[in-house]
């Protein structure tokens, strides 16, 4: 029997092998030096905003490991100032800007997906011109500027409102459905809206949850935008002010002043405004594979 086990373990190509006790050890190691790696820094934001600004300052910049867990800096960031009104600006923004782009998405990629339909093909190749020739800075803001959405919320949501990319993905997904379940839907006397809702949607969920997701960090992170289409700063959204009040180091209450943000609070704004991403991504992990994948293939 063990001959026979060690004959067939033997006509597997190396890759396919089961590796020795080195090999395992060496990737544990490996994957625990790139676990590090990645926590560390994301522990010391976090540690250094929990931190005493005497703290802070006496360990020059950044705390590992504060001595006494302090709340100051998000109670000052959280008193209805700049960054309040910028995390509801973002929140806001995310919200209907992720619902407005999945209904657009859903319906021009399950038209797109059909076959047969009149003028789909055209539209398939102006809508990949784009994705392969983007319109540029420059021309974008002249759209906005004339279409009256300039210093408006709508200018984060209305230019970006489907993505190829998202798009492409979404409709290689709709095309991985059995026709045989569509048509037998449409026997049964469903139109194209009773088919979507009731046939498509339920079988999609996985490429929903993704692209959902891949439309919420875009809306979320958005921060350029805001810096070019808003003159008032009291509209900006959470990346705006994460990098004009941390990154160019400006002062956060937003009074005109040289001096800027202690530590903690410029870790606290960076804390706050990473921490919806990443609570919300472990739950949403599981669709990657067959929500991307199958849509990415089949595309």
């Amino acid at each position: 029997m063990r001959a026979v086990v060690r004959q067939s373990r033997a006509s597997y190509p190396a890759w396919q092998g089961r590796p020795g006790p080195g090999i395992r050890i060496a990737k544990a190691v490996a994957l625990a030096v790139v676990v590090l790696l990645v926590l560390f820094p994301m522990w010391t934001v976090v540690a250094t905003s929990l931190a005493e600004p005497q703290d802070v300052i006496a360990n020059g910049g950044w705390v590992v490991w504060p001595r006494r867990v302090s709340f100051e800096a998000y109670a000052e960031i959280l008193d209805g100032g700049i960054v309040t009104r910028a995390l509801l600006v973002s929140a806001g923004v995310t919200v209907v800007g992720t619902a407005l782009s999945l209904a657009c998405t859903v319906a021009l990629a399950y038209a797109l997906s059909r076959p047969g339909r009149y003028g789909g093909r055209p539209v398939l190749l102006l809508v990949l011109f784009t994705f392969l020739f983007p319109p540029g800075m420059i021309p974008l803001f002249l759209v906005v500027r004339s279409t009256g959405l300039f210093d408006q919320y709508a200018a984060l949501v209305l230019p970006f409102l489907v993505n190829v990319f998202n798009l492409v993905v979404m409709r290689g997904f709709f095309q991985s459905i059995p026709a045989e379940l569509l048509e037998a839907a449409r026997i049964d006397g469903a139109g194209d809206w009773a088919v979507l809702w009731r046939v498509v949607l339920p079988l999609s969920k996985a490429v929903l949850a993704v692209v959902g997701l891949f439309y919420a960090v875009a809306y979320w992170n958005r921060f350029f935008e805001a810096i070019i289409y808003f003159n008032d700063q009291s509209k900006w959204p959470i990346g705006t002010v994460l990098r004009q009040y941390v990154t160019s180091g400006a002062d956060i209450t937003g009074e005109a002043s040289a001096v800027a943000a202690p530590q903690s609070t410029q870790m606290a704004v960076v804390v706050l405004a990473t921490a919806p991403i990443v609570c919300v991504y472990p739950f949403l992990q599981r669709y990657f594979v067959k929500g991307v994948l199958t849509g990415a293939l089949k595309a």
